[in-house]
Parts: C-alpha cells; structure tokens; sequence
C-alpha cells in the first residue's frame, strides 16, 4: 500500500488494512471484459505439460505473478509481509513490500518489511513515493533497499490519492519529481521500477518514465483497488466524481507498450485468465494485491497457497486452451479487442 503522508503514523497503516478488507473499495472497469482468446478445438497439446514458468529482471519465475507490494511500517503488518512471502517462497513468484517511508523515519520498523528470513529466493521489490525522491539521498534509498535485501526499487505514482487525503496529509507539490526520478535512476544500483497505484499510465507518460531510466513500469491501472475511495473513506471527502478516474488496466497495458520497456499489470487482476490476457496484451508479469491480503486474513499462509494454486490453473487451462505450451507462445497471440477498450485504441492509436 503506497504511504503517502507528510507525517507518518503506523495507525494509518491499520486504517489502510482494515478498510480495504472490511469495505468495499473496487470501483470500475479493468477492460478485461474486452479482451478475449481465441479457442483451439484441436490444441495438439499434453496439459500437464503446459509451462507457465518465466523470467523477469534474471529471477525465474514459476508462473508469471507478483504478489504486489502493500504494506510494512506497522506491528501487525511484520506477520502480513512474512506469510505472503512464504507463499510467494513456497510458490517460485514475486513480492512487493509497500512504502518504506516509515523504516527510513523510523529504523526500528525495518523488521516489519523484512522478508529475506522467510523467502531468501524470491525477487523483491522494495518502494517508495514518487515525491520523496526529492527528500531522501540516494544513499538513503540504497541503505533502504539493502537493509531488506531487495533485488529492485518500486517508485509508486500516486497522485490521484494524494488529493484523497486527509488534509494534513496531502503532498501538493509534485514540481521536481521527474529530475528526482532521472537521478535516482541513473546513481542507484538498484533497477528502478515506476509503479501506478490504481489510476494507470498513459503512453506519454510510460515514455516519459522511460526518458527517466526506469527499467519496468507497473500500469497499475483503475478498475481494482481504488486509493482514492479509501482515503475518501478516511477524510470524508466526497470521491463520487473521481472513484472511477484513470486509465483501466487492459488500455493502460496497451498504452504502456509503446515505451518498449517490461510491463507488469496490476489493477483488478482477479484470475488466471486475466493474467492470460495481460500477457497477451503485452505485459510481462501480473501484480495482484487485495485477494492476497485478503486471503491470508482469511486462512492465513495455506488460503494464500491456495490462491496461488488456482491462479496458476487457471492461467494453464486458458493456454492450453489457447494453444500455448510456454508463456512465450501466449504472448505471441494476438487478442480480439471489442468494445470500450476497441474504441479507446484506436482513438490513441495503440494498434
């Protein structure tokens, strides 16, 4: 979950848990519902054959997902980021930790984003706000990112919430970010990946990021988890016009795609076969959030094992069904695109 606040407070943290677990705060389209995969009657394929595994920044990957960064900075949250990582150990994917604002303050939250006991194998991606690159040094962000062993740095993007927030919380000036972005890329030694949290990239501004020295973008796109609802629900300002604002997730990969750089999609990703059709869409990777969170609140480490284990059939059963024995042979396919999200790139020219 991106922190965003001026002055951290780990209550804050549990706020954000307890809202997006207790209420409703998915808003909108993906533009999934657009997109669809050709059926093979005829596959010429053995099922349990069907590889899902893959690579991303040199780490294997068992099947192409990402559990994305949500949380830390809070007692409770030690115990969320340790069983999501177990899982994400157990299962050969990826994992995020959420802003890491409050261990750079507050050095004794550090263990409540470290995950390395639990998961020395995983690809880990630590974060922080766009904003603060203009605050912390290079060397604070790589003291960060070395304290939890991370193999990558998240840069969230979070705008669009930021104006959600309660007052005292608010950063209003976004002035500066991009020569902040551009120099902590070019003196990390870490990759820096540019993530949306919700409202999704354009392709001005994927090639924007690009121009930056980011090496991946996150689309996070709108028709998931919407922030701007959740902080609404904190401030009680009213979000009627904006809760539904942004780019939906299936465009936001097409727009992202014209910058030539690795895509993960996040936003409202809730199967397999959604990370199909992102995949084949051109992202790279999936990122999914909120069911996680809510399935280890649920059942703890093995309903989040469960999760993963469904995903990952799900997304077998739409390549066979597609003709694809490897994810490279999924990402060749071309989609059948109607609808909104038809509309919408030809009106871009994403085609």
């Amino acid at each position: 979950m991106p922190e965003s606040s001026r002055d951290f407070t780990p209550s804050r943290k549990s706020e954000h848990i307890r809202i997006t677990t207790q209420e409703n705060v998915e808003t909108g389209s993906t533009g999934f519902e657009d997109v669809s995969l050709l059926h093979k009657a005829v596959p010429e394929l053995n099922f349990e054959k069907v590889s899902t595994e893959t690579e991303f920044f040199g780490k294997k990957f068992s099947l192409p997902l990402m559990i994305a960064g949500m949380t830390g900075g809070a007692v409770e949250t030690k115990e969320i980021n340790l069983g999501l990582a177990k899982a994400a150990e157990e299962a050969g994917i990826g994992m995020g930790v959420g802003s890491q604002k409050a261990m750079i303050e507050h050095e004794e939250l550090t263990e409540t984003y470290s995950v390395r006991s639990i998961a020395p194998t995983i690809f880990l991606c630590g974060n922080i706000g766009l904003p603060k690159l203009k605050i912390y040094s290079v060397q604070q962000i790589e003291k960060m990112l070395l304290s939890i062993k991370a193999d990558a740095l998240c840069v969230h993007l979070n705008p669009a919430q930021e104006l959600f927030q309660k007052d005292s919380e608010i950063e209003p000036d976004w002035t500066g970010c991009f020569s902040a972005l551009k120099t902590i890329c070019s003196e990390l030694n870490y990759p820096v990946i540019a993530k949306e949290v919700g409202n999704g990239i354009s392709k001005e501004t994927a090639v924007q990021l690009k121009e930056a020295g980011v090496k991946a973008i996150d689309v996070g796109g709108a028709g998931g988890t919407s922030w701007v609802v959740i902080d609404g629900m904190r401030s009680g300002k009213d979000t009627t016009d904006f809760k539904n604002w942004g780019i939906p997730t299936a465009i936001s990969i097409l727009e992202a795609r014209k910058a030539g750089l690795p895509i993960i999609a996040t936003g409202g990703l809730r199967s397999g076969l959604d990370i199909a059709k992102a995949l084949v869409l051109g992202a790279d990777l999936a990122g999914i959030a909120l069911p996680f969170l809510k399935e280890f609140k649920r059942g703890g480490v093995p309903a989040v094992e469960a999760y993963i284990e469904k995903l990952e059939r799900e997304l077998r059963t739409a390549m066979f069904l597609s003709g694809c024995k490897s994810i490279s042979e999924l990402k060749k396919l071309k989609p059948i695109i109607t609808g909104k999200t038809k509309e919408w790139a030809e009106q871009r020219g994403l085609f």
